[in-house]
């Protein structure tokens, strides 16, 4: 039996919920990081709205997870990584929101190699990724060596949450690993990242303003 430690937290505006947990900020990050070496599904923090994900290199993960949204294949994920200059080095409108970038195989394979599973690309070998400004996110990719898949934390076709405890919880049932919601642990942004694609030619085309 744990002991278990009484947590308060602001769940939206004024709102607040309690919960439960024994992890610290350290805590946290070995035991998520040892649940994505042992090829488990988690549910987990960003820079932008709580995701679900898995190591990036397991292909029977990424299986789960479209498994677990209700997904169909044909909406691929996108991918956390570390700071890489190809990444860095791309022309940004100023903007203090998260970006994704929706890269051509022949940018993101220079930066990834072969190591990510099959099922993540989309059909025309594009792949989404963002490096996320969060210091969990940053540390889960430093200690596991590899990119992180990420995905909303809600079923095909629902709304996504805007905080923890908006999570569906058939959704918080199915994944093999929560990271708790620590107050050290959250980003402020209740919104899905901005999606910028970026064209063979170099010119970019926003999706998702």
């Amino acid at each position: 039996m744990q002991n278990y430690k009484l947590f308060s937290i602001r769940a939206s505006g004024d709102a607040f919920f309690s919960y439960f947990c024994t992890m610290n900020f350290e805590e946290a990050i070995q035991q998520t990081v040892a649940a994505l070496r042992d090829g488990k599904t988690l549910l987990y923090p960003t820079d932008t709205i709580w995701g679900i994900g898995c190591d990036a290199r397991n292909r029977d993960a990424v299986e789960r997870l479209y498994a677990i949204k209700e997904r169909d294949h044909s909406k691929s994920m996108i991918v956390l990584v570390a700071p890489h200059p190809i990444i860095l080095n791309i022309p940004k409108t100023p903007t203090n929101r998260p970006t994704t970038y929706i890269l051509p195989k022949k940018l993101w394979q220079p930066l990834l190699g072969d190591t990510i599973a099959d099922n993540i690309p989309s059909a025309d070998g594009s792949l989404g990724i963002r490096v996320p400004h969060h210091a969990f996110c940053q540390e889960m990719i430093r200690r596991l060596g590899a990119p992180l898949v990420s995905t909303s934390a809600n079923l095909s076709g629902h709304p996504s949450p805007k905080c923890y405890n908006e999570i569906e919880e058939e959704l918080r049932r199915r994944v093999d690993f929560c990271v708790p919601p620590l107050p050290e642990l959250l980003s402020e942004e209740t919104r899905g990242s901005r999606i910028v694609k970026l064209l063979p030619d170099g010119t970019q085309t926003v999706i998702r303003p």
